[in-house]
């Protein structure tokens, strides 16, 4: 969810992969209102991840904390993957009319033909809003640049397929630039692409019966949520003062940055506004709404809120917060080789185990809290030869009255 670029604060990254961000919250949102979730026979387990264009260092971060089985992965195991489903760059679908996506697969397994059967299905019950999916060339060296490599370094054999809007090359001729802005979007294409994912997990947990095309029917994506999201995480007009944004979290700038940011302090699994950035916590309390079930909240925190297994959501607006009863949980992304240890932070050797890790960057920047410019401006060429001449005039004036004074002392010193 976050992007590079030469100024950080122009990080916007619309098509890649901030438009695969949208996509996913939205449905997330068109399945919380389906009132057969409860009956679905898989659990769905949504990661966001940051750090990406850094080494991969959010996948990274979330595969070793699962190696530590620590709290904040708890309940999750890697062996119980049975599909990943990543949705990168969607934004640039959109053609004379028609929206097309290609689908990157790992290899070949049970897992991925069943997603591709399913990617099939929810492009058959689309077919009135002209949704063309397809496999990728088999000329292509592999999956692209994506999250899933963390996950095949971790395991080989991991089933997974990347959801994108191109084929061979990239089609986002603005990747990773400060030009990567909204007007190199298309909110058909988005959405297109937020129905096929959501209809596409509907069908992956849902009973082979009830995966009609009357069930299907049911998976709407809400396009003015889409176009919310878009004006929310890529404008600043009204960016992060937008009404969806305020109703979660209390944003601390209006422009949104998707710079992946810093950790200067212990890491915390607490996504406080004190430590992270306003997307973040915006995602993370938007999730935390939408994976929970609605009978189950609570409308003031409390300490017992955590304690039942719920999360606070919303603190950050009224102080109060709502009590959700949701497993959505938040991974600081650092890298592998970074330890914090007794106020102070430790690089470890490299793993020889781990590939990626033999390489792994350990980056760092200045700790700023602003970066300052001093402009000068350069005047105009009359205003340069008329300050000329004033020195000229106060130097020839300040001459003169230095022969005067020295003539009228003199001839003082002789009526002496």
């Amino acid at each position: 969810m976050d992007s590079a670029s030469f100024f950080r604060d122009k990080s916007l990254g619309a098509d890649s992969p901030i438009s695969g961000l949208i996509a996913l919250l939205a449905a997330v949102d068109a399945l919380s209102h389906l009132e057969a979730i409860d009956g679905f026979n898989k659990q769905l387990v949504f990661l966001v991840f940051t750090g990406e264009a850094w080494g991969y260092l959010g996948s990274r971060r979330f595969l070793h904390e699962l190696d530590l089985q620590s709290d904040a992965v708890k309940g999750l195991n890697t062996s119980l993957f049975e599909m990943i489903i990543e949705v990168g760059s969607v934004g640039k679908g959109f053609n004379e009319g028609v929206t097309s996506f290609h689908v990157h697969t790992t290899g070949v397994s049970s897992a991925t033909n069943k997603t591709l059967d399913a990617l099939n299905h929810a492009q058959d019950s689309l077919k009135s809003r002209n949704i063309s999916i397809s496999s990728a060339a088999a000329s292509n060296p592999g999956i692209p640049p994506s999250s899933l490599m963390s996950f095949l370094n971790k395991n080989p054999i991991t089933s997974g397929v990347v959801l994108e809007d191109f084929d061979t090359i990239f089609s986002n001729k603005f990747y990773h630039s400060h030009l990567d802005d909204s007007s190199n979007l298309n909110s058909s294409s988005i959405v297109a692409a937020a129905s096929l994912l959501a209809r596409t997990l509907y069908v992956l947990t849902s009973d082979t019966k009830d995966d009609s095309k009357s069930a299907l029917a049911s998976v709407n994506v809400n396009v003015s949520l889409v176009e919310q999201l878009m004006g929310c995480l890529l404008e600043c007009e009204p960016g992060l003062s937008c009404e969806l944004v305020k109703n979660f979290i209390a944003p601390s700038s209006t422009c949104p940055s998707h710079y992946v940011g810093v950790i200067s302090d212990e890491p915390s699994s607490t996504p406080s506004p004190e430590y992270i950035g306003d997307v973040s916590r915006f995602v993370w309390n938007f999730l935390a709404d939408k994976t929970s079930p609605p009978k189950g909240k609570t409308p003031v925190c409390s300490e017992d809120c955590s304690k039942k297994g719920g999360v606070c959501t919303r603190a950050e607006v009224d102080g109060k917060g709502i009590c959700v009863f949701s497993t959505t949980r938040y991974v600081p992304a650092y890298s592998t080789r970074l330890s914090f240890e007794s106020g102070t932070w430790n690089v470890l050797p490299p793993n020889s185990s781990d590939p990626m890790g033999m390489h792994d960057p350990v980056w760092t920047e200045s700790n700023w809290n602003a970066i300052g410019l001093r402009v000068y401006t350069v005047q105009s060429a009359a205003y340069d030869r008329l300050v000329l001449l004033g020195g000229i005039a106060i130097t020839g004036g300040a001459y003169l009255a230095i022969i005067l004074t020295r003539a009228f002392v003199a001839k003082i010193l002789k009526q002496d």
